[in-house]
């Protein structure tokens, strides 16, 4: 069952490879088991983290029937349904529940450039045709439109429409969405950028869908119920773990997706599948992924200290 408002970590999940087209599914059962005994809130399947916009259509529908499945209803599955054709986003949503998740998560359609008119129409459509609940998601870099934080307040208006994941880094805009959802205490407002997650969390947000929770659940999920019971200084012990593992395994920043390649080959490191991509993306070169087991390794020593 969905709770209302969604609190606490829900991780967006890696889509673990063996090839392009080919599902790792003991990897995807063995990632799932290791984020269930962080204790994590969530599960969020086919978004950026989990490359979703890459893989095929049949492929995310294997991702979502095998997460639903292996996850057995012991937290929500949120399944991101973004596309650029809505017919497929309608359709995807349908598998979504047809296997049990338990909402779906859209992001504005990218490559045309929307109005918010257009934005505010498309979320009505989705909520009227979709049988599941939604969640907005804002990632302007990458769908190049945001959803107004006026826009996302009248989203909160509408049946079926329960919160939002913000991975625009924008702390102003964060503000700005809470306050344009303050007469709807139900509608969960998430953050997305883990660096950011104490400001997000001191601000009013709900909690955090944070790529990073892949690796290390049970730190996220300590740092948001530290600042759920007020105790502050232990929640900035917790960041700061966080953006000691986020300085060392994504340093390189999110240009090339240095993020998703730091999060795949640390779990290959922990023996939880292989760093492969859906194409173009490729893996790390030797040396590049030499740095990276090298930092990961001393992360972990300190972490076991």
């Amino acid at each position: 069952m969905l709770p209302v408002p969604l609190r606490g970590i829900v991780t967006p999940i890696i889509t673990p490879l063996r090839g392009p087209e080919t599902l790792d599914v003991s990897a995807l059962d063995l990632l799932l088991e290791h984020i269930l005994a962080g204790g994590v809130n969530g599960v969020f399947v086919l978004g950026t983290t989990g490359e979703g916009p890459s893989l095929s259509h049949d492929l995310r529908a294997e991702v979502v029937r095998r997460t639903c499945a292996q996850v057995a209803g012991r937290v929500p599955v949120l399944v991101s349904v973004t596309d650029t054709c809505f017919a497929e986003s309608a359709r995807l949503s349908e598998v979504a529940a047809s296997a049990g998740a338990a909402a779906v998560v859209l992001a504005p359609p990218y490559y045309f450039q929307y109005s918010q008119s257009d934005l505010t129409g498309f979320i009505e459509t989705a909520a009227t045709t979709f049988s599941l609940p939604i969640f907005l998601y804002n990632i302007p870099q990458l769908t190049k439109v945001a959803y107004d934080p006026e826009t996302v307040g009248r989203a909160a208006d509408i049946p079926g429409v329960l919160g939002i994941k913000d991975s625009s880094s924008d702390l102003g805009y964060l503000v700005r969405v809470i306050q344009a959802v303050r007469s709807n205490p139900s509608f969960s407002v998430l953050n997305g950028p883990e660096e950011i997650l104490l400001d997000a969390l001191r601000l009013g947000c709900h909690g955090g869908v944070c790529g990073g929770s892949n690796l290390r659940p049970e730190l996220f999920v300590a740092l948001v119920q530290s600042a759920a019971s007020g105790d502050w200084d232990t929640a900035a012990a917790h960041q700061a773990k966080v953006l000691d593992m986020s300085n060392a395994l994504y340093r390189t920043g999110f240009s090339g997706s240095a993020y998703l390649r730091g999060i795949k080959s640390a779990l290959e490191l922990s023996g939880i599948g292989s760093a492969a991509f859906a194409p173009p993306l490729a893996k790390f070169t030797d040396a590049e992924f030499s740095d990276l087991a090298a930092a990961f390794h001393s992360l972990r020593s300190v972490a076991q200290s």
